[in-house]
């Protein structure tokens, strides 16, 4: 049986652009993504977004509004992603992963119409979708 893993992501909108981080490390480094991580025990799903954000990008974030949840199953494992709505209260800076490593090896702002110019992964994609749904029945 595969383990589940759940996570929040941050779909970070700024002057109408999208962030979207480049992977820069492990099974799946160089594909694009929402920035985010896995919720610590006794964690709201907010408080886990807003920390991630802060130990990922050094930016601080609050939370506008709920977006969707994906389940997704990759072969190894299986994820269910929060993905929010995100504005920023501070712009983002890298930060090293560790001594070696970049938890992000790249970042860009996006119109929402250039999103699927990126390799994303699977489960972002659909967080892309419901996105880009939301937009155009509002």
């Amino acid at each position: 049986m595969k383990n589940t893993i759940e996570v929040v992501a941050a779909v970070i909108v700024k002057d109408g652009n999208i962030l979207a981080t480049q992977r820069g490390y492990g099974e799946f480094k160089g594909k694009w993504e929402f920035p985010g991580g896995k919720i610590k025990k006794d964690e709201s799903q907010e408080e886990a977004l807003i920390r991630e954000i802060k130990e990922e990008l050094k930016a601080d974030i609050y939370v506008v509004d709920y977006l969707t949840t994906v389940n997704y199953e990759y072969p190894n494992f299986n994820l269910i992603m929060h993905a929010y709505i995100c504005s920023l209260e501070s712009d983002p800076k890298f930060v090293y992963h560790n001594d070696t490593e970049l938890e992000h090896e790249n970042m860009a702002w996006l119109e929402p119409d250039d999103l699927d110019s990126l390799d994303w992964l699977p489960a972002d994609i659909e967080v892309i979708e419901r996105y880009k749904f939301l937009r155009r029945v509002k």
